[in-house]
């Protein structure tokens, strides 16, 4: 028999934990992915006008908080509710008279706490964005400690964040006293209840209308019935917290996504600008009515002044962005048609700032392509010439280069990055100032490797060493966001 009733409370417990606490978890990390796949689908408009450290807490703690939120404090304010809901059932078929006195107060402190609840609203949110600038200190200090070292700045990092961390705390203290005099006014005015089943109960008592038993059995239940509607006050005001969190995860997933449906069916891959402008915001245009063809089997190159647009026309390929006006075609399709996907499985870019991820060599190399061989991975390296370089590491491939790759020099994380074109194979090539941190030997060694490359393929170069497209098939200049002139290095040095 005990072990039966062992058995069965094991499985209530069992039953109780999955619904409560289980069930919430697998919710909430439901709740990750999805927030990071819609990220994963948003322009990089989006980030831009995103510091990182925003999006991360919204990942990771508001997820955190709504997960703790609903799996502690609404089985609470749920069971406190129910228990508040019985007791009143009871009393009242006990007693209405006196149920009235002892329950009139309820209504009362709820409506205090609804009519506080847009001042709620707006002391969580103005405290939460002081929180997120405070994260958003922390992480530029890190990611800029190089800098801030090089010029004598942490006296100053210092005594800016120690004001921004006192100016949290204020607003902290200022928002808790407010949410505390509300929800303490609330359970003041259920006090009144007590008084009420008093003096009430002690006029009926006077009257013959209430027997001594009954009066002592609610003065009783009224020194206990009021703290479940405590604890209904205070998780209302916890909800009202979660809120502004929710309206920042709403905020997410309402942005809407780039298009495109069909995967790309190419069997040509010449690239057509047809008039495209560009802005990253209303006002503000980057390119104006820019067109040109970049062919398969040609190198096209971007020249121009900095600033001039270069970047910007080379990232409207891959669609980081999209074109304002106009239209950007492969083979006749437009991208904008395609999924994301299938159009960047045919794009390869090598760009002048590197990104390496903490892992290995082998790792970031093989970055695009996770099933390659270590003997593709191997070959990769040499066509970028730093095979020799990673052999002679103890590790070889196995090394870890560090978060961001800080334990690489700046020319060998760049001819990884290329190594990792190299592997991927794409019909498409993006060289924006692929050899910059190159040496003039390794330029030398490298360029060759990506003129191999680019047989048969069509590539996009950014360059501002003349010796990297001197031998382009067609060199476009680009000037405050115009095609301003056209044509191979001997035909615009004729037109001077």
């Amino acid at each position: 028999l005990a072990g039966v009733l062992a058995g069965v409370m094991y499985f209530i417990s069992r039953r109780q934990y999955d619904s409560t606490y289980t069930t919430v978890y697998t919710e909430s990390a439901n709740r990750r992915i999805s927030i990071a796949e819609k990220l994963r689908r948003l322009p990089l408009a989006f980030f831009s006008e995103r510091n990182l450290s925003d999006l991360t807490s919204t990942i990771m703690e508001d997820c955190t908080m709504l997960e703790h939120t609903f799996s502690h404090a609404v089985p609470q304010l749920f069971a406190s509710s129910l228990s508040l809901i019985i007791i009143a059932v009871g009393v009242f078929f006990y007693n209405w008279q006196m149920a009235v006195a002892l329950f009139w107060v309820v209504p009362l402190a709820l409506i205090v706490l609804i009519i506080a609840r847009h001042e709620f609203d707006k002391a969580y949110t103005h405290v939460y964005l002081i929180k997120r600038n405070v994260t958003e200190q922390i992480q530029e200090g890190l990611e800029c400690v190089q800098e801030i070292k090089s010029y004598n700045g942490e006296q100053e990092y210092n005594r800016r964040f120690d004001g921004i961390l006192k100016h949290y705390e204020k607003n902290l203290i200022d928002h808790e006293l407010i949410a505390g005099v509300i929800v303490n006014l609330s359970v003041m005015l259920l006090k009144l209840g007590m008084t009420t089943v008093i003096v009430y109960g002690a006029w009926l008592l006077s009257r013959g209308e209430l027997s001594a038993f009954d009066y002592m059995v609610f003065l009783v239940v009224s020194a206990m019935v009021y703290n479940p509607v405590e604890d209904v006050c205070m998780h209302i005001a916890v909800l009202t917290f979660l809120d502004v969190r929710i309206k920042r995860m709403k905020e997410i997933t309402a942005m809407p996504e780039q298009g495109g449906s069909a995967d790309t069916q190419i069997s040509n891959y010449d690239i057509v600008f047809n008039h495209v402008s560009f802005s990253y915001e209303k006002g503000k245009q980057v390119l104006h009515d820019v067109s040109f063809t970049a062919r398969q089997g040609e190198v096209t190159a971007l020249v121009g002044p900095s600033g001039g647009g270069k970047s910007t026309t080379c990232a409207l390929l891959p669609r980081f962005y999209d074109v304002t006006s106009g239209s950007i075609t492969i083979d006749g399709q437009d991208i904008r048609s395609v999924t994301q996907h299938s159009l960047r499985s045919a794009i390869g870019m090598v760009q002048q700032d590197v990104y390496l991820f903490d892992g290995t060599i082998a790792e970031n190399i093989a970055y695009g392509c996770p099933g390659a061989s270590e003997e593709d991975i191997a070959l990769a390296a040499k066509r970028a010439n730093i095979a020799e370089f990673i052999e002679s590491l103890p590790d070889g491939y196995d090394t870890q280069v560090g978060q961001r790759g800080t334990r690489l020099s700046g020319g060998q994380k760049q001819r990884i990055s290329i190594a990792r074109v190299f592997l991927k194979n794409p019909p498409l090539l993006i060289l924006d100032e692929a050899t910059s941190a190159l040496d003039n030997e390794s330029e030398r060694a490298v360029q060759e490797s990506l003129s191999e490359l680019a047989k048969n393929r069509t590539t996009l170069v950014i360059a501002h060493r003349l010796s990297t497209i001197m031998g382009a098939d067609e060199i476009i200049t680009i000037d405050h966001g115009r095609a301003v002139e056209r044509g191979t290095h001997d035909e615009l040095l004729e037109k001077g």
